[in-house]
């Protein structure tokens, strides 16, 4: 008598058959970064796009003194022109302030007897080389009243100088902007740092 042998179930039967060829191997999944397609530039190379291309280092002390004075030359005429437009970054503190700001404006925008000082003065010292005592008496006398005139339109100004301060910056003292003001009077109109941003007879 012969035993029955078991047939295998329909999934043995398809694994039994299947070869090595029959098998697909799937891709492994991938969570890399795409690539930028340019490497990561360094910190010095990025500071150099920003500021421009680097200078070799000097060679010689000369060299490196020459480029210190350079330097120099060039930071000194850009506070210059930051004076001369009056910009608070470059002004000393002084000057700095938009209410001393006004009080250039108010000063700029009137001929100022005080203007005349030096030019008084200067024609006051020539006097003196003249043998004359006529001509030094009346160079004197010239200087008591122009003296007497730059008192009174710098006393004109500072009431000037007052009232305009207080009806812009109310809550702001006026407290050493009229002798700012006078000041500033008796410089020549092209001397006077910062330079005049308003015409004489401006409305301020």
């Amino acid at each position: 008598m012969k035993l029955l042998r078991r047939s295998s179930s329909p999934a043995d039967d398809v694994l039994d058959h299947t070869t090595e060829d029959d098998v697909v191997e799937e891709p492994a999944a991938t969570h890399t970064t795409p690539k930028k397609g340019r490497p990561t530039p360094k910190r010095r190379e990025a500071e150099g796009k920003r500021l421009g291309p680097v200078p070799p280092p000097p060679r010689t002390r000369r060299e490196a003194a020459r480029r210190l004075r350079d330097r120099n030359s060039e930071q000194r005429a850009r506070t210059r022109a930051g004076m001369r437009a009056g910009d608070d970054n470059f002004l000393p503190v002084r000057d700095r302030g938009p209410a001393r700001g006004l009080v250039r404006d108010v000063v700029d925008s009137r001929r100022n007897v005080a203007s005349f000082f030096l030019l008084v003065a200067a024609i006051v010292l020539v006097s003196y080389a003249v043998p004359s005592t006529t001509v030094r008496a009346y160079a004197v006398s010239f200087w008591v009243v122009a003296f007497l005139l730059i008192i009174a339109d710098s006393i004109v100004l500072g009431r000037r100088i007052r009232r305009t301060v207080a009806e812009r910056f109310p809550n702001d003292t006026t407290r050493g902007l009229v002798w700012y003001g006078v000041q500033r009077s008796t410089m020549i109109r092209r001397w006077r740092m910062p330079a005049a941003r308003v015409k004489v007879g401006d409305q301020i």
